[in-house]
């Protein structure tokens, strides 16, 4: 590559990423891209290919940092309504006194697994599922819990957004069961044990 196409995908980076710092994260991601792809930058199609990358991987960094903005404002605003004398409830005092099954699917649950996800990890029918569910809530609610809002995989709403579209191609290439992003953004693929 030559110095001053370095310097093109470079200054894209710049104009393209929110911090100044970001820049040369992005233009590395996308030359480790190229190297992936045995992709020469010197032919024009493929150095435009590479400023598409660093454009890409700029906005999905900003939205990741907008979300999780917003999710520390949220977090930041929860505060207890006036002459509430109950504290917010935590994840131990909600897998406590569960049984074995639904403490297994309240856990998953509240760190951010969807319903397909838990299905695979605890290898249950939907069927099973629905019923685990139903009986979380029960049990929560004769505990006198509410189902807490930190339960968003539990929703059948639930948007997957554009972040996991992105992971199609990874998921195809690893042979994997199923991708996912946590809570900040961070992409994992699980696939089956390679291992007899």
């Amino acid at each position: 590559m030559r110095p001053q196409q370095y310097s093109r995908l470079k200054a894209i980076a710049q104009r393209w990423s929110r911090r100044p710092e970001e820049a040369d994260d992005l233009v590395q991601d996308a030359l480790l891209e190229a190297v992936r792809q045995e992709r020469d930058l010197s032919v024009p199609e493929n150095l435009s290919w590479a400023a598409g990358i660093v454009r890409n991987r700029a906005r999905m960094a900003a939205r990741g940092a907008g979300r999780r903005r917003r999710r520390e404002t949220a977090w930041q605003s929860l505060s207890p309504e006036a002459g509430e004398a109950d504290a917010p409830v935590d994840a131990a005092s909600i897998l406590e006194g569960l049984p074995r099954s639904l403490k297994a699917v309240a856990a998953l649950a509240l760190s951010g697994h969807n319903r397909r996800e838990i299905a695979y990890l605890l290898d249950l029918p939907d069927t099973a599922l629905r019923q685990r569910i139903s009986a979380l809530r029960r049990t929560l609610k004769q505990k006198g819990v509410a189902m807490p809002a930190g339960f968003p995989g539990l929703n059948l709403d639930l948007a997957y957004g554009h972040i996991r579209d992105c992971l199609l191609p990874e998921l195809i290439r690893q042979g994997g069961i199923f991708a996912a992003h946590d809570p900040d953004g961070h992409l994992f693929v699980v696939t089956r044990s390679r291992k007899g």
